[in-house]
């Protein structure tokens, strides 16, 4: 009979188990993107365009992933709680990044209802979670203890970077503290161990803070990145307000990169974006960016590398100029886990700005249809 109700609970997703003093719970979760068809202007370097299944493999919106989360209640109201979460793209049922099969989270930590949250192994960075309320239009509208964010799969996405670490846009070795109290305040902070036996190279240190209001959510965080003897500082500060069926959200990131002899990167950048939700099953999002540099060194394939990544090459010389991306998006909701969206974005590259992906076109356009559900 146990054997029974075991394999029942497991099927459902969510193993279900209490004692005398404890309360324990294991839940399988996923979500599944696929985008198709995709096309793409520039696709090479004789300027041709591609039609296929994803950016390159890659979904629109989401990386398609599974994991399994749990929580055990020890008493005094406090839970331990683990989630290890793997990515996989659909179209080839590759895994996302071969040779680690939990390449989105692997970390275990305690939750307490006075303390906090506190986490400890790989995990997004708190700039990350904390920049996700305005980074797009399409995270959480208030900020959370949970992990969120925007992605950085398409051409408006790679502002996120100002949001990393020496490893990402996540944490390798990494310990993260969040704390929602009851007034409506947010506070967190992030350490990143470098492992070296240098304390602190390598290494990333950030804070961040925030506030809930009833129409209205607002957060700035600081960022600290020690890689390869560089220091690499970022500051943001933003939020979004809703208004109806309107929720309009606006950001700005500053970048201090070292290059070495070659002195310090500078960056500027800002993002805007709506999204409007009416009654029914449509919802419509618009969104601009652009992310200005200054005394930028590219990196070896010639290309402006993404901020806190240390991949400059030393003789490339000093760069400025921007980068700016409109993109929109429609999605028809069939219920509360599965949708189908029509996106789209077009970017243009002004002055020394230049991105590998459009093989030395100074514009691109990209267009997609696709389909997301959940588990």
């Amino acid at each position: 009979m146990k054997k029974k109700h075991l394999a029942f609970a497991m099927a459902a997703g969510t193993l279900a188990a209490s004692g005398a003093h404890a309360q324990s719970s294991v839940q399988l979760y996923g979500l599944i993107d696929l985008s198709v068809p995709t096309y793409r202007t520039h696709a090479d370097a004789n300027g041709n365009h591609v039609i296929g299944m994803g950016n390159d493999g890659e979904p629109w919106f989401s990386g398609s992933r599974w994991g399994l989360k749990g929580a055990e209640d020890i008493g005094g109201g406090t839970k331990v709680i683990f989630r290890l979460e793997s990515e996989y793209t659909v179209s080839n049922g590759a895994m996302e990044d071969p040779g680690q099969i939990f390449d989105r989270d692997a970390w275990v930590g305690v939750e307490d209802e006075r303390l906090g949250k506190f986490t400890a192994g790989f995990q997004n960075t708190i700039a990350r979670d904390a920049s996700a309320i305005y980074g797009d239009p399409y995270g959480s509208t208030k900020l959370t203890t949970e992990e969120g964010g925007w992605t950085n799969s398409n051409n408006f996405k790679q502002m996120i970077f100002y949001a990393g670490s020496a490893t990402g846009t996540r944490y390798n070795n990494g310990l993260a503290w969040k704390k929602l109290f009851s007034n409506g305040i947010f506070a967190s902070a992030g350490y990143a161990f470098g492992n070296q036996t240098s304390f602190g190279n390598n290494a990333t240190y950030q804070f961040a803070l925030g506030y809930n209001g009833p129409s209205y959510t607002a957060s700035t965080y600081y960022s600290h990145v020690n890689l390869n003897g560089n220091t690499n500082q970022s500051f943001s500060v933003g939020g979004n307000y809703t208004l109806g069926i309107v929720r309009a959200n606006a950001g700005y990131f500053r970048y201090w990169g070292n290059q070495g002899a070659l002195g310090q990167r500078q960056d500027n950048s800002w993002t805007v974006s709506l999204k409007v939700a009416p009654k029914g099953a449509f919802d419509y999002e618009l969104g601009y960016q652009q992310m200005r540099v200054h005394n930028a060194a590219y990196n070896s394939d010639g290309d402006i590398p993404n901020a806190n990544l240390g991949t400059f090459d030393p003789t490339s010389g000093l760069h400025n100029g921007f980068k700016e991306t409109l993109y929109a998006s429609v999605f028809y909701h069939l219920s509360k886990r599965t949708e189908l969206y029509l996106a789209g974005d077009y970017m243009k590259l002004h002055g020394g700005y230049t991105v590998g992906t459009t093989f030395g076109a100074s514009n691109q356009l990209e267009l997609t249809t696709g389909v997301r559900t959940r588990f």
